[in-house]
């Protein structure tokens, strides 16, 4: 599944082969430590984006052939050139992150998709090209998955999000509800809050369903990781209506008893037949 720090990032799976792991850790320091830049700390909204600007400056330096002087920096040019991975969905991050020092709420959903775009849909695509997988429909569905799980992180989160002064839910939707920031500051559990909520949850499992087939059609340890991160998405939005969306007062998380209910549901998964079978 996941880890605490940088979300949906599958560095900690004991589904993933070992060989993967070396390249897994070098992508997902890359991205913890910009994440950290952008978003840790007591530094200015200018220092932050110079801080990132170095980033991009080593992708640069790799799409060159230029070795880089940090190490974190090279290991990850040897990994590029090992697995052949594109530079892009790197970008991407940086960009997400770039976006996160300066925009703290969002107009529509759109717009929100967009920023799940750059900041969860890069990890599914690295990690597809790990694998060597790279079909058209695959990365549909692995953007579809990994943008259901930023909502869902978005919708536990909200009572952390506002503690930070970030609103995820979109603006369009707060209006349409009538559920105002001041409610949302103040933790206020109400009928206008959960109709929005509900609606919301509907439409990050609506996104994740979409997305699940490429966890069936695909073989292997790939296939097994993605049926687990499908299923610990769709039960964390089980525990927000348990909690009747009061995700103020206690943040929904998964415990061991929801690892056995995951494991049954993705044993019943109906698997499709494999297009083509991905590197183990």
């Amino acid at each position: 599944m996941s880890v605490e720090h940088y979300e949906n990032f599958p560095v900690a799976s004991i589904l993933m082969p070992r060989r993967l792991v070396p390249a897994v850790e070098t992508i997902y320091a890359f991205a913890r430590g910009a994440d950290d830049v952008a978003d840790e700390g007591d530094a200015s909204a200018a220092e932050r984006l110079a801080g990132l600007a170095e980033y991009e400056a080593a992708l640069d330096d790799i799409a060159s052939g230029r070795v880089a002087a940090r190490p974190m920096f090279a290991r990850l040019g040897d990994v590029v050139a090992q697995y052949r991975l594109p530079l892009q969905p790197l970008r991407d991050l940086l960009s997400a992150f770039r976006q996160d020092v300066v925009t703290a709420r969002y107009p529509d959903y759109a717009s929100l998709l967009d920023y799940c775009r750059r900041s969860a849909n890069p990890v599914g695509r690295l990690m597809l090209a790990l694998y060597g997988v790279d079909g058209e429909r695959d990365l549909r569905e692995a953007d579809a998955i990994c943008s259901a799980l930023q909502l869902i992180n978005f919708w536990q989160d909200v009572g952390i999000d506002i503690a930070k002064e970030r609103i995820y839910l979109p603006q369009e939707d707060l209006a349409r509800f009538r559920v105002a920031q001041a409610d949302i500051e103040a933790g206020l559990d109400t009928p206008a809050w959960r109709a929005l909520m509900a609606f919301e949850v509907e439409r990050a499992r609506a996104l994740m369903l979409s997305g699940a087939p490429l966890a069936t059609r695909l073989p292997g340890r790939i296939g097994w990781e993605l049926r687990f991160v499908v299923q610990g998405g769709l039960r964390i939005l089980e525990r927000i209506e348990r909690a009747d969306y009061d995700v103020f007062k206690r943040r929904p998380t998964i415990g061991k008893r929801d690892y056995l209910v995951m494991l049954g549901r993705a044993l019943r998964m109906q698997a499709e037949k494999p297009a083509g079978r991905p590197r183990q």
